[in-house]
Formats: structure tokens, sequence, C-alpha cells
């Protein structure tokens, strides 16, 4: 058989398996919404935990 008509059936043969897997599993449920917010409320926590702020203006001398 040549190399060409190989590869062609391949990906045929994988396409197909492919769409009989995404039957089998089922329709895909959308990520939960509260583990988006919940995983970006960490990411805002990191990151504010972590940026410096500057320092407080105390005045000198009375």
């Amino acid at each position: 058989m040549h190399p060409d008509i190989h590869l062609a059936l391949h990906h045929a043969r994988a396409a197909e398996l492919r769409a009989a897997a995404l039957d089998a599993a089922g329709p895909k449920r959308p990520y939960d919404l509260r583990a988006r917010l919940g995983w970006t409320l960490v990411e805002l926590g990191l990151r504010l935990a972590t940026t410096p702020r500057p320092a407080a203006a105390v005045p000198l001398g009375g």
C-alpha cells in the first residue's frame, strides 16, 4: 500500500474514533462557574498579597 493512502486511512480512522469518544462521553458540562470565580478570587488575593505597597508618609518633627 502506498504511504499516502495509509496516512489518509489513518487520519480518517482517527477522526472516527474521536467522534465516537465524544459521543460516548455525553454532552460537555460547562465549566463550573463557582470554581472559575473561586480561582479568580484566589489569583486576585495572591496578587494583592505579593504586590509591594509604598510606605505610608509619616510627618517628621513637630
